[in-house]
C-alpha cells in the first residue's frame, strides 16, 4: 500500500487540505471527538487484515487538525483500482454547511490513490423512537419506517440533502433494504446513560426484564469478565445462537481473537468478554466495546439449554452497570431488524432489546459514489454486480 501513503498532500477547491496522517495523529483526532465509532479507532485497521488501509486528516488555513477518517481500502480482482471505504466515518464536523469543503479534497485525494469509488458511514442520526411508541405499534406487516418518529435530527436531513445534491448514492436507497445493503446497521438500539442514576436505569428495564435479572440472580448465574482464553467458548456458543436464530455472522475464531488482541494493544479494557456462568458452565457471553464516551454491546451468544435462568438478562445489566460506572453517555447495542411484525422470526431481537427502555435510532446509513470518470463508473458497476455475486 506505499503507493497509497505516498499520494502526499491535496488542496481542495475550497482551501482545506488532506494528508496522510500517522496512527498516533489520527488516535488524537478521534479521542477529541469523544462520539467518534470504534470503528475509526486506528486499531480497527487491524482488524481487517483482507484491507489494507491509511489515515487520513483535513487542515482548515491554520493548519489545526480539522478531521480526520480511517479509510480501509479493498483491491478490485484483476485490476490496480480500489474500493475505498470509511466505517462510521469520517470523524468530521457534519454540521458545517459547507460540506464542499470535505467530500471534494476527499473524493480527489481517494482517486488519486487510485479508488474508483468511495463508501462512507456519517454519523449524525436521522429519525429515533422511543420503546413505548415502537411496543404499541407491533403487528402483522409493519416496519419501523411505519411508524411517526419520536424525533427527527434536523442536522441528519440536512446531510441527506447534501449528499444527495452532490450525486451520492444512499446504500440500499431510503427504504428498510438499507439495513441489508449496508455494512454496518442501519437501524441501532441505543440506552442513553447520561445524567442517570443505576436506579433510574433500572426502572427504565420493562418489568419483563427486572423480573428476568432477579431470575438469573436467584438462580445463581454469576457474571465474570473474561479473557482470550474463553473466545473458543464464546465462539462455540455464537455458532450455536447463529444456527438457533437463523443467522450467520461468517466470522472465525481467529476475528474474534484478533479482534481482542488488537483492541486491547490499542487500549487495554476497550475489548471486554462478559460470561454468565450457571452452576460452573458457560450459557452466555457477550463482547462490548469502549472508546470515548461510549461503549458498544458488539455481540452476544447463548447455549440451547437452561435458558430459563435467564443468563443474557443478567449479562446486559451488569455490562449497562459497567458501562455507566466508565462514565460512558450512551450504551449502543447495536443493530435491530426493521420489523414491528410479531410473527417474523428477527422481531424476536428487537423485541428482547426494546424491554431495556431505550430508543431505535435509525443513522444516516452508508453513502457511496464512483470517483471520477467513465471508467471508474464502468468499474463501479462491475464491483457492484461484483458484490452482489458474492
Amino acid at each position: 500500500m506505499s503507493a497509497l501513503l505516498a499520494t502526499g498532500d491535496r488542496r481542495g477547491e475550497q482551501g482545506m487540505r488532506i494528508r496522510s496522517l500517522t496512527a498516533a495523529e489520527h488516535r488524537a483526532g478521534v479521542t477529541a471527538r469523544p462520539g467518534a465509532s470504534f470503528l475509526q479507532y486506528p486499531s480497527w485497521a487491524g482488524v481487517k487484515d483482507q484491507w489494507t488501509s491509511e489515515m487520513v486528516g483535513w487542515h482548515g488555513a491554520d493548519g489545526e487538525l480539522a478531521g480526520s477518517s480511517l479509510v480501509l481500502y479493498r483491491q478490485f480482482p484483476g485490476t490496480r483500482k480500489y474500493f475505498a471505504y470509511l466505517p462510521e466515518g469520517p470523524v468530521a464536523d457534519w454540521a458545517d454547511p459547507e460540506i464542499d469543503r470535505w467530500l471534494r479534497p476527499l473524493t480527489a485525494y481517494l482517486r488519486k490513490a487510485g479508488a474508483f469509488a468511495v463508501r462512507m458511514g456519517p454519523s449524525p442520526a436521522y429519525r429515533r423512537w422511543d420503546a413505548a411508541r415502537l411496543k404499541a405499534a407491533t403487528g402483522p406487516g409493519r416496519k419501523i419506517r411505519d411508524v411517526l418518529a419520536t424525533e427527527a435530527d434536523p442536522l441528519g436531513t440536512a446531510v441527506a440533502d447534501r449528499l444527495r445534491a452532490r450525486g451520492w448514492r444512499r446504500c440500499g436507497g431510503d427504504g428498510d433494504a438499507g439495513n441489508d445493503a449496508d455494512a454496518q446497521p442501519r437501524y441501532v438500539f441505543q440506552v442513553p446513560l447520561a445524567g442517570r442514576t443505576p436506579d433510574e436505569l433500572w426502572a427504565g428495564l420493562n418489568q419483563e426484564w427486572r423480573r428476568n435479572v432477579r431470575k438469573a440472580e436467584k438462580s445463581g448465574v454469576r457474571i465474570v469478565v473474561g479473557g482470550a482464553a474463553e473466545l473458543p467458548e464464546f465462539h462455540r456458543l455464537l455458532r450455536i445462537t447463529e444456527e438457533r436464530d437463523g443467522f450467520r455472522l461468517g466470522r472465525s475464531l481467529a476475528y474474534y481473537q484478533r479482534q481482542y488482541a488488537v483492541l486491547n494493544a490499542e487500549q487495554p479494557g476497550r475489548m471486554q468478554l462478559y460470561l454468565a456462568v450457571h452452576e460452573g458452565e458457560i450459557l452466555a457471553a457477550h463482547t462490548m466495546i469502549s472508546a470515548g464516551r461510549q461503549v458498544w454491546y458488539q455481540t452476544g451468544a447463548s447455549a440451547d439449554h437452561r435458558r430459563e435462568v435467564r443468563p443474557s438478562n443478567a449479562l446486559q445489566w451488569r455490562m449497562m452497570l459497567d458501562a455507566h460506572a466508565l462514565g460512558a453517555e450512551l450504551y449502543d447495542m447495536r443493530g435491530v431488524p426493521s420489523t414491528l411484525d410479531p410473527g417474523v422470526r428477527s422481531f424476536g431481537l428487537l423485541r428482547w432489546k426494546l424491554g431495556t427502555g431505550g430508543q431505535v435510532v435509525e443513522t444516516l446509513g452508508e453513502w457511496e459514489t464512483s470517483v471520477g470518470g467513465a471508467a471508474n463508473n464502468t468499474l463501479y458497476r462491475a464491483f457492484q454486480a461484483y458484490l452482489a455475486r458474492r
